[in-house]
């Protein structure tokens, strides 16, 4: 199985999208990017007949790179504009149904940044700075520190001095079972992934609790969506609203060239969450053995997250919503 690509800029839809004065169904302003029937040229040009079709997953995205020496988790953190700034482009884009053409002064119109933040890799420079993308945004990573209490989600999931992470996926002797497995952080070098779990988006897969939250990391491209349509507008709706599989975020298709091409629900005016997620639907066991690790070496959150995970070591659950850490 090939390594599929990771996520270091902001993704095009599969479908040219068109702005259209209504609320947003995603975010808090009065207009929405929706997609039209046209196939995007950037997919037609990756060949995306022949893509890797993967689930988008609704959390927050995280990159492993290294960091004081070792391999590090890094939190999605992007260099946005100033409210004054973001007035301007706003209303250039509704006047002229398009971001094409907006000018911004870097220096001036965005927001200070921590002194640790790095751009996406894909980000494009001029001059040796990072410029915006068409959303306006520098997208970007800040490590994560288990003294930042912004990124204590983040944290919960990662032991620094066990250089582990805590990761959901495909279990390798049977793929149609998950697996919560604690997994070398080396092994995810360069690697971006997703943060999900209780106190992320609203929790849409239905993770832990308030009193015992429960959050994990997803690699990107790793779960594969099994018989996925055709790239065609109609066909694709009818997927997401006719068939279990499609009770999803969106799809990701990896293309043989590295491009990563994606469609969410909101692009095609459909509700997300929408029932229950198909990621709910597959059974999963913990592999979690806490004999691997020195107790003195983790944070009180991951040892607490760790601990609690170990009590089910080898147990299989029908759902993840089905793990309860106070049971």
């Amino acid at each position: 199985m090939r390594r599929l690509g990771s996520v270091q800029q902001k993704i095009p839809c599969v479908f040219l999208t068109e702005v259209r004065a209504e609320p947003s169904r995603k975010r808090d302003c009065q207009f929405q990017v929706v997609a039209t029937d046209n196939v995007n040229p950037v997919a037609l040009d990756a060949n995306i007949d022949c893509a890797v079709a993967t689930e988008k997953v609704d959390g927050t995205c995280c990159y492993v790179t290294a960091h004081k020496g070792k391999p590090y988790l890094w939190a999605r953190l992007d260099r946005k504009p100033t409210k004054q700034a973001d007035k301007r482009f706003k209303v250039y884009q509704y006047s002229q149904k398009t971001c094409k053409g907006f000018t911004w002064n870097v220096e001036e119109d965005f927001r200070a940044v921590p002194d640790s933040w790095i751009p996406a890799h894909r980000v494009q420079q001029e001059n040796g700075h990072p410029i915006p993308d068409e959303h306006g945004h520098i997208p970007g990573w800040v490590p994560v520190e288990k003294t930042n209490k912004q990124y204590c989600w983040h944290a919960s999931v990662v032991s620094y001095d066990a250089e582990v992470a805590l990761v959901l996926r495909p279990y390798c002797e049977n793929e149609d079972l998950l697996e919560i497995a604690s997994v070398p952080l080396a092994d995810l070098m360069e690697q971006t992934l997703e943060l999900i779990g209780t106190n992320v988006n609203g929790n849409p897969y239905s993770l832990g609790s308030k009193k015992h939250p429960l959050h994990v990391l997803v690699p990107h491209g790793i779960l594969r969506v099994r018989n996925a349509p055709p790239v065609v507008y109609q066909q694709l709706y009818s997927w997401f609203q006719e068939c279990q599989d499609g009770c999803v975020e969106g799809i990701v298709w990896h293309c043989n060239d590295g491009t990563l091409i994606k469609v969410h629900r909101h692009h095609l005016g459909l509700k997300w969450p929408n029932g229950d997620p198909f990621l709910n639907s597959r059974p999963v066991v913990i592999h979690m053995d806490m004999m691997e690790y020195n107790q003195d070496s983790l944070s009180d959150s991951q040892q607490n997250l760790l601990n609690a995970l170990s009590r089910f070591n080898g147990h299989h659950f029908n759902s993840l919503r089905e793990i309860h850490l106070d049971a």
